[in-house]
């Protein structure tokens, strides 16, 4: 089973189990501390992993010509 996502995952408000992302996506409202910014915590940070979003992959269709695509 492949991972999503590193062991070095740094701390960030947007991952924290006590907080909820603004509508607009500047800050968090934070249970415990009130609003604060995305990429900062605080020491009653807790990891929700339901909270991350994995990077996209492109996908590069240059590579391929139309006899890959041929049965």
């Amino acid at each position: 089973m492949s991972r999503l996502f590193k062991d070095d995952i740094s701390p960030a408000c947007e991952h924290c189990k006590h907080g909820r992302l603004t509508p607009d996506g500047t800050g968090v409202l934070c249970v415990k501390n009130g609003i604060m910014l995305p990429d900062s915590y605080c020491k009653s940070y807790k990891y929700d992993v339901l909270k991350r979003r994995p990077k996209k992959n492109l996908l590069i269709f240059s590579d391929y010509t139309e006899d890959d695509f041929k049965l």
